[in-house]
């Protein structure tokens, strides 16, 4: 049988890369492959080195065709890849509400036009269902839009294999059904191949034939896909049933003192508009201190918008009608007044952090409210944040750069900037984002004992199933056509 791709014994020169033992792999033709395991196991790692992006102290990578360069061959889509388009590692948060649409950034349909077969791009664009994303710009893009637009900017040189990192994550249900209509389409249409990284069991898409598990630098024999789900002490053994008593984990007991009020945010018929593009009609919503809401829509529908309104980091905010914690916008507030008492988590954070500092460091600037900028923490605030961090189970990246671990764990280090400070509005969006199960269950738990009565909530997720029990309140959003 022809091999697409072998790794035969590889052992990478670098000692944080290597294995626990050599590396053996064979991609074989119209094989399908997870990579599968919990969060900081070696996956996103495994890929690196089968592109060979480290040096081989022992084995060899064997590709069955020739070609001028690798990715001609092989293309991987990850949530990282914006930089390349956004240029985000020289902007700073709040600029992607400052921008608008009227600066130089590009639009969807620059890009994925630019230098490529003009019909296969329609056939893309018609497959995936992205006609009315042509003439957004990209750094206004939500996190799911974001995710489809990669996977056809990397499909349009028509690779033999496609590796898709955590491709799931930011998409509501049906695009996550038209992802797995597309790759199934795509697999008929071009024999292409996929492999997916993913951190959870449902996440193995129909497409998937052979799956590959992955623990501490560690690769369990491979097998079917039906082996695999038919195999379930392989997967407890991956994911082993957590046993999580959060009654005794040691909260910080020297918090910030909360504020007191009666509505965290009270909005008042808010409009958002960029160009002719309208993104947020005529949305009134009040949350009272104590309240626990559900906001929810599909991809594009202006969630993300709206938290940014809400969190400040909006300009357009000063045109509309908004009180936060019963005091009104553009009555003098800095932005540092109203985002000291909110603790706030979206999927696009972990681009603004591009500065090779520590995990601890990263937790720390939840004190600020800064978002890539540092400022020394005292030994008090840096005690409040190694207990946090031991909370989420992440205290042993304390002094490992923030750059250098995975997507799960970086979230994890942020979801630690969240609670450092004690924030009286709580707003978490996406917060299970790129987790495997046991850290959803354990940020979960979390979540429900940190939000009191005293504290206000709002949670975005696309998933039932992942909303805490304590939501008692939903906002729904529709997409504007």
């Amino acid at each position: 049988m022809n091999t697409m791709v072998e790794l035969d014994n590889i052992i990478p020169q670098k000692e944080f890369a290597k294995f626990s033992t050599p590396i053996n792999w064979k991609i074989t033709p119209a094989q399908h492959w997870a990579v599968i395991g919990p969060n900081g196991a070696g996956k996103s790692l495994l890929i690196d080195i089968l592109l060979g992006k480290y040096a081989l102290q022992e084995g060899k990578i064997s590709y069955t065709k020739k070609f001028n360069h690798l990715s001609d061959f092989i293309k991987i889509v990850a949530f990282k890849n914006i930089h390349a388009l956004s240029k985000t590692q020289n902007s700073y948060y709040q600029q992607r509400w400052n921008k608008g649409l009227e600066d130089e950034t590009p639009q969807v349909k620059d890009l994925l036009f630019k230098n490529t077969d003009l019909q296969w791009m329609e056939y893309l664009i018609s497959l995936v269902g992205i006609e009315d994303l042509m003439e957004k710009n990209i750094d206004l893009l939500s996190s799911g839009e974001l995710r489809k637009f990669l996977i056809i900017q990397s499909l349009s040189t028509k690779p033999e294999i496609l590796i898709l990192d955590n491709p799931y994550i930011g998409l509501d249900t049906k695009a996550r059904q038209v992802l797995d209509q597309v790759l199934l389409d795509l697999k008929n249409l071009q024999n292409l191949q996929v492999i997916v990284l993913i951190s959870n069991i449902a996440d193995i898409s129909p497409i998937i034939t052979h799956v590959l598990p992955i623990n501490n630098k560690t690769l369990f024999p491979s097998k079917t896909s039906q082996e695999f789900f038919e195999d379930k002490k392989l997967q407890n053994e991956l994911f082993p049933h957590f046993n999580y008593e959060l009654k005794k984990l040691p909260y910080p007991s020297n918090q910030p003192k909360e504020i007191s009020y009666n509505y965290a945010l009270q909005l008042n018929n808010i409009n958002i508009r960029y160009g002719n593009r309208t993104i947020l009609k005529n949305i009134s919503w009040k949350v009272k201190k104590g309240e626990k809401w559900a906001l929810s829509g599909p991809n594009g529908s202006g969630k993300s918008t709206l938290l940014s309104v809400i969190a400040a980091d909006n300009p357009q905010a000063y045109a509309n009608d908004i009180l936060l914690f019963d005091k009104k916008r553009g009555t003098g507030e800095s932005i540092w007044d109203i985002k000291k008492h909110m603790g706030y988590i979206s999927p696009e954070m972990h681009l603004y952090y591009q500065k090779n500092v520590t995990c601890l460091e990263v937790v720390g600037s939840g004190f600020f409210d800064t978002i890539g900028l540092y400022r020394k923490c005292d030994q008090e605030q840096i005690k409040i944040s190694l207990q946090w961090m031991e909370i989420l189970g992440i205290e042993k990246l304390k002094n490992s750069s923030f750059l250098s671990i995975s997507t799960g764990e970086q979230h994890l280090v942020l979801l630690a900037r969240v609670f450092v400070k004690n924030p009286s509005l709580v707003i978490l969006d996406e917060p299970l984002h790129g987790l495997d199960m046991n850290n959803k269950f354990r940020v979960l738990q979390i979540i429900e004992k940190f939000c009191d009565s005293r504290k206000a909530l709002i949670y975005v997720t696309h998933y039932k199933e992942e909303l805490p029990s304590l939501i008692n309140h939903e906002l729904s959003l529709t997409k504007i056509q």
